[in-house]
């Protein structure tokens, strides 16, 4: 198992978990619907994608290294552009931080990094003999 997979999706989960209840309790009360919306997405997506990166710590003497490398640098990276955009697109108007709307071309970027390191899974799964 890869020590270092394991703490980056540890680290995603726990984080995800926090940032879950916060939504759910915290604030519920101060954002809007749709706001509550996309930050449960980014919660989801986070949490998903935290139990992949655990998978593949698991599998990873199946997988060359190479691929597993990219693979898990695609998947945290882009978990953390897509979620994090997320979460600071949701919160700039809670804590009044209007110069925030950087991050809004920055979701479907790490939305395509995700892409890229299910496709790397897929790339290693077909390229597997039996």
């Amino acid at each position: 198992m890869n020590r270092t997979i394991v703490i980056k999706g540890a680290f995603l989960g726990c984080i995800a978990v926090l940032l879950g209840a916060m939504g759910a309790h915290a604030l519920k009360q101060v954002l809007t619907p749709d706001q509550l919306a996309s930050f449960e997405t980014a919660v989801r997506y986070q949490i998903y994608h935290a139990i992949v990166l655990l998978f593949l710590a698991i599998g990873s003497t199946w997988f060359n290294q190479k691929t597993l490398r990219l693979s898990v640098l695609f998947i945290f990276g882009g978990t953390l552009l897509f979620s994090g955009s997320i979460y600071l697109l949701t919160l700039k108007s809670i804590f009044n931080l209007d110069f925030l709307t950087f991050a809004g071309p920055i979701t479907p970027i790490g939305g395509v990094c995700l892409i890229i390191g299910w496709l790397l899974i897929l790339k290693e799964g077909f390229s597997k003999k039996g």
